[in-house]
């Protein structure tokens, strides 16, 4: 392996444009496209594909095409129940992982990339890559940026726009650009779903 294939996983620059690291990048693109190109009652054969493409993939996850991923999910680690909405984006040059039960609405981008700020570096194609952690049972709004290096813990809920650029810890609402903690989840979260609509305690049994 090239010293740029080397680099994808340590945070140091590197050149994404390396031959030998645009044919592997290559080949899973491949299949990505192929994903893309099912049909919905193609179910089954879905995910085949993604147990194929992912690094890891838990058992019930469901993934709406069309999937955009620099790697086609190669480097992307998923749990076990998770759901992502039309044109999720995985900026995946390094590991990204998404724990069980979490839910990602529509245009949500997670992007483990960046490049320098310096201007000649950028001009010469300059990369870093810096891993993603997305906690269990976390619910990602419509359209949610999330940035290199960022850690987002349990039961986290994420207001539709947002951009994360700071980590958040477990069992909080975060909205806004920057986003920020709007509130913890507590009692009131148990009582209402939807402003004044609320919860039939027989749900909690079921």
């Amino acid at each position: 392996m090239t010293p740029n294939n080397e680099r994808l996983h340590t945070g140091e620059l590197y050149l994404p444009s390396d031959p030998e690291l645009e044919k592997r990048q290559n080949a899973c693109m491949e299949k990505l496209y192929d994903f893309n190109q099912t049909r919905p009652s193609e179910k089954s054969k879905r995910q085949n594909m993604l147990k194929n493409m992912f690094a890891e993939i838990g058992p019930d996850c469901y993934i709406e095409p069309p999937l955009h991923s620099n790697f086609g999910g190669h480097h992307v680690h998923f749990g076990k129940n998770v759901y992502a909405n039309f044109n999720l984006t995985l900026v995946d040059d390094t590991n990204i992982y998404v724990g069980d039960y979490t839910m990602i609405g529509p245009n949500v981008t997670l992007a483990s990339a960046g490049h320098p700020v310096w201007p000649t570096l950028r001009q010469k194609n300059y990369q870093y890559n810096f891993p993603i952690h997305i906690g269990k049972n976390c619910w990602l709004g419509a359209g949610v940026i999330v940035l290199p290096g960022i850690t987002i813990g349990d039961n986290v809920v994420i207001g539709a726009g947002s951009i994360v650029t700071k980590d958040l810890p477990n069992n909080v609402v975060a909205v806004g650009n920057p986003a920020h903690i709007l509130r913890e989840i507590g009692e009131h979260d148990r009582e209402y779903y939807f402003k004044n609509r609320k919860i039939e305690p027989e749900l909690f049994d079921k």
